[in-house]
């Protein structure tokens, strides 16, 4: 009987100890801000996991464009497995991770080397009105159409490729994205410019959350329309003018909350920034970012860009 329990108990041990090696499917659900590692820590991904039909679905955002449904999700044993959609003839890619402390941590092999990359759970936002009487600061003039001093360039090693131009900053052929040296956290944006036929460029709030610019006059409003929250949310209304003529946009953002207006028409009403958009700059998504300007999409004039803090938000739970 002693030999028996001895036997039972180590059998016991050992179906617990190998138990420790298998994750938990659960802890892999739900969003991830994912950023790269090492000379890759400008890269940053957005993914989605949740559980359907008895298997794993997801979706992915790669950096830029949309996020997509994922091809291909399994979890074996600890550890994670992602394959994202192929373009073409040009396959998806497959991403390993595992979990640990509350971490995604993975990586992912390109068509050269293997990029690392590590997730964390995006932050939960405290309750926010863009719409509340906040107390604003002193409005800070990042563009008055005569010259770049407030900005620095996306890419340090390619040229800036703006110019100023009859009043207003313009961008040659496939232009550097333009960062604001300075940073904001809450505030209100408000800018001038107009587009070239057939053009667009972008205009990210903290340097996470792209309000697209788009020549779509007349088109229904989309997702990736004038004044959309780039691939989230669609406007509202389509208040674009026609090209070549001067439009004028205000965004008031708190926490994740914003209100957009376009040629005096309100296209966003204190609606979720949902997440990230293609293009962002970090995932640090509580932190102040800069504006970005859009440079390498196609033509357009800035004519004016000023950004009111916000002191002391109104509305808020903090």
């Amino acid at each position: 009987m002693r030999r028996l329990s001895t036997l039972l108990l180590a059998a016991a041990m050992l179906v617990a100890g190998a138990g420790s090696t298998y994750a938990d499917t659960r802890d892999f659900l739900g969003r991830w801000n994912i950023t790269g590692t090492g000379a890759d820590s400008t890269a940053v991904f957005w993914l989605e996991l949740s559980e359907a039909n008895g298997g794993l679905t997801g979706m992915f955002l790669n950096r830029g464009g949309s996020p997509v449904k994922l091809a291909a999700v399994a979890v074996k044993g600890n550890e994670l497995t992602f394959t994202t959609a192929g373009a073409g003839t040009t396959p998806g890619q497959s991403h390993r991770a595992t979990v640990s402390g509350g971490k995604l941590t993975g990586q992912v092999a390109t068509r050269d080397r293997t990029l690392s990359w590590v997730g964390v759970r995006p932050p939960t936002w405290p309750a926010a009105d863009a719409n509340a009487r906040h107390t604003f600061g002193t409005p800070v003039t990042l563009i008055d159409g005569t010259s770049l001093d407030a900005w620095t360039a996306q890419r340090p090693d390619r040229p800036l490729g703006w110019t100023a131009v009859d009043g207003a900053l313009t961008n040659g052929e496939k232009a550097n994205n333009l960062v604001s040296k300075q940073t904001f956290k809450d505030f209100r944006i408000q800018a001038e410019y107009k587009i070239a036929p057939n053009s667009n460029s972008g205009i990210y709030l903290r340097g996470r959350y792209e309000l697209q610019v788009l020549d779509d006059h007349g088109k229904p409003p989309e997702s990736h329309g004038h004044m959309a929250i780039y691939a989230w949310t669609a406007p509202r209304v389509n208040a674009t003018k026609p090209a070549d003529q001067w439009q004028v946009m205000e965004a008031t953002i708190v926490a994740n909350k914003v209100t957009v207006t376009l040629n005096g028409q309100r296209v966003h009403d204190n609606v979720t920034i949902e997440a990230i958009t293609g293009g962002a700059i970090d995932a640090n998504e509580t932190e102040p970012g800069p504006i970005v300007l859009q440079g390498d999409h196609g033509k357009v004039w800035y004519r004016t860009v000023v950004v009111t803090p916000i002191v002391k938000a109104a509305g808020t739970d903090e």
